[in-house]
């Protein structure tokens, strides 16, 4: 099968940058024909013109609908796999292909076809006001990147293509990576029968090797990024309050790093790279996630999964269709930093049930987020396209 991957890269690469390499991989090793059709905001133009231009075209863009065509009419895809079109690429992509007869799927990574924010949350609590309502009010909250101009771009673009049925009419299949998220797009109105759920996945990290066993883990981990929507001072909160000298190992950076450096049994490693935090993952008693919004799939999870490292997480959201508590991890009561502690202390203090559910969380993973298993998912949903 030809299959033609569209994907807009933001200017700080993520999860879905990875997720989309990941996904062009799997094709190809099981020898699908796959072209990756990319564009970097990193070259979005500078300067007042260039914003202007920018802000115009996300709507719709008529130079991209002539890129898509052109990639439409010389690889002859059939099946055109949406990951992320804004801002460049805009929904001109929907039009190209509905022109030359190619269906589309698009992956929903997160939830910016129905809240200009992008994350359902304002002010560092979780609002829907815009699922149901006009997304015209992110405007007046500077929901996109606290900018009120920018804003009004993004909801200029949101509700021309609901009013317009973009969503309903222009997509054969969407792609929502839990059932969690899928509720969400369906209060928004997507149609029901076109969204289908495929988690995200990843290659096994111990295929072909034996996997050790873990030898005394005596810390908690967190890896992402270092900002509020994450749960950082939270988590700061909770740990300060643990007995002993628990430690907690932190990986990643961002804008609130700075609150790492006064706490003496927290040690902020910074950005780290795949294989490091792989060797952090099975040296670790358990991943920490204390996220305060509606993650979407973050790549983080399925990692912990992979290697045999049970979650404590956040009662929240996607969460909930991912880590099975008291089988794969524990639950927490989101933004309350007294149970964030007492259900580390808990894990810091029984290695053994620790041992069980990272086997658990092992065996889940070879269930549901194996490689195998997620290309199985995926063929089927270009093929009920067809």
């Amino acid at each position: 099968m030809k299959i033609l991957l569209v994907h807009n890269r933001y200017q700080q690469a993520g999860g879905e940058d990875n997720v989309v390499a990941a996904e062009a991989k799997l094709l190809a090793e099981h020898g699908q024909e796959v072209e990756l059709w990319s564009v970097d905001n990193k070259d979005l133009p500078a300067g007042l013109k260039g914003k202007i231009n920018t802000a115009i075209t996300t709507t719709y863009s008529a130079a991209s609908l002539a890129i898509a065509q052109d990639y439409l009419r010389t690889f002859k895809p059939a099946v055109v796999h949406v990951h992320n079109f804004f801002p460049q690429i805009s929904p001109s992509i929907y039009d190209a292909c509905m022109t030359q007869g190619v269906p589309v799927v698009q992956t929903l990574h997160n939830y910016r076809l129905i809240c200009p924010g992008a994350m359902l949350m304002r002010d560092g609590k979780i609002c829907e006001q815009c699922i149901a309502g006009s997304p015209y009010q992110a405007v007046r909250y500077g929901c996109y990147r606290g900018s009120k101009l920018g804003s009004l771009v993004v909801a200029h673009m949101v509700a021309t293509h609901r009013k317009q049925g973009t969503w309903s009419t222009k997509v054969n299949r969407f792609i929502a990576l839990t059932d969690f998220a899928k509720s969400k797009f369906i209060q928004a109105g997507f149609p029901l029968e076109k969204i289908a759920v495929k988690p995200n996945f990843l290659h096994d990290p111990y295929a072909g090797i034996n996997r050790l066993a873990r030898t005394n883990p005596a810390f908690g981990l967190f890896v992402g990024r270092i900002s509020e929507e994450k749960g950082i001072k939270t988590l700061l909160s909770a740990w300060s309050g643990l007995a002993g000298h628990s430690v907690l190992k932190v990986a990643g950076s961002g804008p609130l790093e700075d609150l790492l450096q006064d706490e003496t049994n927290i040690k902020a490693l910074g950005r780290q790279n795949a294989s490091d935090i792989s060797q952090l993952m099975q040296q670790a008693a358990f991943l920490v996630l204390p996220s305060e919004w509606y993650e979407g799939f973050p790549l983080v999870l399925v990692e912990a999964l992979a290697h045999g490292l049970p979650i404590l997480a956040s009662r929240l959201g996607s969460m909930a269709d991912i880590i099975e508590d008291g089988k794969t991890g524990l639950f927490f009561t989101p933004g309350d930093a007294n149970d964030l502690a007492e259900k580390a202390q808990w894990l810091l203090e029984h290695p053994e049930q620790v041992e069980e559910l990272g086997e658990n969380a092992r065996r889940v993973f070879l269930e549901k987020y194996s490689s195998e298993q997620n290309y199985a998912e995926l063929m089927a949903i270009y093929e009920a396209v067809q």
